[in-house]
């Protein structure tokens, strides 16, 4: 039968090796992440485009910094939502 203490130590270890794989993992991903930005940076300053769109469905969804806060309801203002990312951005505060 194995002591208390050496079970612990056991454990401790395999979470230290855990806990470093799990860097090295962040690390490697890191990396690629900044090479995809540096490839979006040049993508959008080729394009033009003024700022990342979070979705393409309708433009009152893209960004809310870029806008129009009347576009919601350009179709009619009791109509149903007709994306469901429309759900994502709450009503302005007043």
């Amino acid at each position: 039968m194995m002591r208390p203490a050496l079970v612990f130590a056991l454990l401790l270890c395999l979470l230290l090796v855990l806990d470093g794989a799990l860097f090295i993992d962040g690390l490697v991903r890191r990396k690629a992440e900044n090479a995809t930005l540096a490839q979006l940076a040049v993508a959008t300053s080729v394009l033009g485009l003024t700022d990342l769109a979070v979705a393409t469905e309708a433009r009152y969804t893209r960004h809310p910094a870029v806008s129009d806060p009347l576009a919601p309801f350009m179709d009619h203002p009791g109509a149903i939502e007709h994306f469901p990312t429309g759900a994502f951005w709450l009503p302005p505060s007043r």
